[in-house]
């Protein structure tokens, strides 16, 4: 072999071209995330905290802590795709009358694709994640998920895919597709550049993580739960939870299979999704949204948990119609399986199949309204709380009811065909995330945080986020549902009729207000460290919780429970302190807990070389990568000698020491 050829098959097509060195707003952001980068590892190494990190967190098997990477992961990733937002609508608000803007075309379609990848794949999926890997096992009397190895692995998976996004900032570009890239804009011929093959590898690798996340949660909530919790018994959050993670199941490897597919297409010309050789595109479309519309309720389900939670501690009641609660759960599982197809009425499937999944898509907001009637009649005569997770939460029944009227809307065929192509449709879409996905995180980290971290955040700037997320949502985006009407399409990056510019504007400076709701959040995060002696919470239930994770101390120990807790009603915390059940502090067993591994670390290490070098066409690299990832994973399953035990006098010191504390303060 020759010095070019074996040059080709180690670098294929990566060169000092690909550094974008024509861009100077890549330039710009590749500047300030290297100077942030450097400062972070020279504080890293100031403190001397890198083995303390290494050994600590990311080689942990803890699902607590591996549930904060997660929530990190997705604050991380928030700031990088609402960047992206920010740009586009500032393009949007100045990109008139001849004037084209600060983004070229080919940039702006770069970040329009990648603001849509990492909001769904990057911030909600981790957010959405972490709060079940932390909440679940608490909730259910268990030590740790059913698999803690398979816990820290999907995590660092999901960390790599958002590497490779990440990377395309600084090497090559994006794709310029949308976010779900149809054919045959991402085949070869339209997209010959790297852009949609960092797409495939990026979601391929982090999709691994997430499905084999799905498969850990539900083996922990089926076979882990305390003596005495039954199904019935199960808190709504963990209800949710498994409900959420049975479609991960179902609808990941369908995502799996196109994204295989269409890599074929590109990398083996096979035709699967072109009009060529008995290709069909239209079968992309139909297999993405078969995974697409489960994925809205993935990530929606989980904070209909938490606002179940919320509601009924913050009201001081009972939740309202449990058995309703779960049953509507379960049927939207169902149901989102039945209403792919309204993504695409306006192609062409005929009367009756549109009719059908029309009527499909109505029949699934019962449910949902069961829901909202639901936590309104837990609020009903209640002594409501308006602490920062309760204002969430009420912010959420006003804003998601609202697009989920619009959403029925859209799920009558002949309407949507007028609205489809339109800003409308982006004001529908963000109305249910925003208003629901993200409202409910916000309400998640405020209402668990002190269970996590021992302290509550701080009220005033937790309002202040509130406040801004809120009035910003609706400054931002009610003008597009106007612009919608007036049948403006949606994914230009300019416009020419001049009246409809102020429209944009309002909807920039909307977008302003998120940003300050962000800020505020991330200020409230720093006050309330600074300040966490004044806001910690020594009873360690700082909302008086009726459900079982309030039952350990705040931080929890290691082991979460010294003694399997026995449930007798579903709000297992509220029945304790009703029966005066006190701890045990005697009796205590050593307790049996698996070591910490690098082998996560280093298994998704090989991932992010094998998916980087196949979107470069390194195929020896990609050999070796993918070569180092099957020895490292084999090597991992010969490694018996992963367990210890905590002696039992150091949980019985832990525990007397926390039954005092809470005695002390009843």
């Amino acid at each position: 072999m020759n010095t070019p050829d074996l040059a080709k098959l180690i670098f294929g097509r990566l060169s000092l071209e690909a550094i974008p060195y024509h861009e100077p707003i890549l330039l710009a952001t590749f500047a300030g995330v290297a100077i942030g980068g450097i400062a972070l590892l020279a504080i890293i190494t100031k403190y001397k905290l890198w083995g303390y990190l290494w050994k600590e967190w990311f080689t942990s098997i803890d699902h607590k802590k591996i549930g904060i990477m997660y929530m990190v992961l997705g604050i991380v990733m928030l700031l990088r795709g609402f960047a992206d937002a920010l740009m586009m609508r500032a393009q949007q608000a100045i990109a008139f009358n001849g004037n084209p803007g600060f983004l070229p075309p080919h940039h702006y379609d770069q970040i329009f694709t990648a603001h849509g990848v990492i909001m769904i794949f990057f911030v909600a999926m981790p957010l959405v994640t972490g709060l079940m890997n932390y909440v679940v096992p608490l909730q259910i009397g268990a030590r740790d998920v059913a698999f803690p190895f398979l816990n820290n692995f999907s995590f660092w998976m999901t960390v790599a895919g958002g590497l490779l996004v990440m990377a395309s900032l600084f090497v090559g570009e994006f794709a310029r597709t949308g976010w779900l890239a149809y054919p045959p804009l991402s085949g070869l011929a339209q997209s010959p550049d790297v852009g949609v093959d960092y797409y495939i590898w990026s979601l391929q690798v982090a999709g691994v993580g997430t499905t084999l996340s799905g498969i850990n949660l539900i083996a922990t909530i089926v076979k882990m739960r305390a003596p005495g919790m039954t199904m019935m018994k199960m808190p709504v959050f963990t209800w949710t939870s498994l409900c959420t993670n049975v479609l991960i199941v179902a609808a990941f490897p369908v995502l799996t299979a196109v994204l295989v597919l269409l890599a074929l297409d590109r990398y083996a010309g096979t035709n699967f999704f072109t009009n060529d050789f008995g290709g069909n595109a239209m079968m992309y479309v139909n297999l993405i949204w078969i995974w697409g519309h489960p994925e809205v309720y993935i990530l929606v389900l989980p904070v209909f948990g938490v606002f179940s939670e919320v509601v009924s501690t913050f009201s001081q009641k009972r939740l309202f119609g449990y058995a309703s609660m779960v049953y509507a759960t379960v049927v939207i599982t169902v149901l989102s399986y039945l209403v792919w197809l309204h993504h695409f009425f306006t192609m062409g499937s005929g009367a009756s199949v549109n009719s059908f999944f029309g009527i499909t898509t109505m029949i699934i907001s019962i449910p949902t309204g069961a829901k909202i009637f639901n936590w309104l009649f837990t609020m009903y005569r209640g002594r409501i709380q308006f602490d920062v997770p309760m204002l969430w939460t009420v912010g959420f029944m006003v804003t998601f009811v609202i697009g989920g009227m619009t959403g029925v809307m859209l799920a009558v065929p002949p309407a949507d065909f007028l609205l489809h192509n339109s800003l409308f449709l982006i004001a529908h879409f963000h109305n249910v995330i925003i208003g629901g996905v993200v409202f409910g995180l916000f309400a998640g980290i405020n209402y668990w945080f002190p269970k996590a971290f021992g302290f509550r955040l701080d009220p005033f700037w937790g309002k202040c986020s509130f406040w801004f997320w809120l009035v910003g949502f609706y400054v931002a985006f009610m003008p597009l549902y106007v612009l919608g009407f007036m049948g403006v399409t949606r994914r230009m990056n300019h416009f020419e009729d001049p009246s409809l510019q102020i429209w944009f504007q309002i909807a920039a400076v909307g977008a302003g207000l998120i940003a300050l709701g962000i800020g505020s959040f991330l200020v409230q995060i720093y006050v309330s460290i600074k300040n966490k002696d004044k806001l910690r919470d020594v009873t360690g239930d700082p909302w008086h919780g009726r459900t079982l994770e309030w039952a350990t101390s705040s931080p929890p120990p290691e082991y979460n429970f010294a003694f399997t807790p026995v449930i007798h009603e579903a709000d297992a915390w509220w029945d304790m302190k009703e029966r005066n059940a006190t701890r045990r502090t005697e009796g205590y067993l050593p307790i049996h807990m698996p070591k910490n591994t690098a082998a996560g670390v280093i298994i998704a290490g090989f991932a992010f070389v094998f998916g980087f070098a196949m979107i470069w066409h390194m195929f020896l690299v990609a050999g070796l990568a993918f070569l180092g990832l099957l020895v490292s994973a084999i090597t991992h399953t010969f490694n018996y000698k992963r367990d210890y035990y905590i002696p039992a006098d150091v949980v019985e010191r832990t525990e007397t020491a926390r039954t005092e504390e809470l005695a002390a303060h009843v």
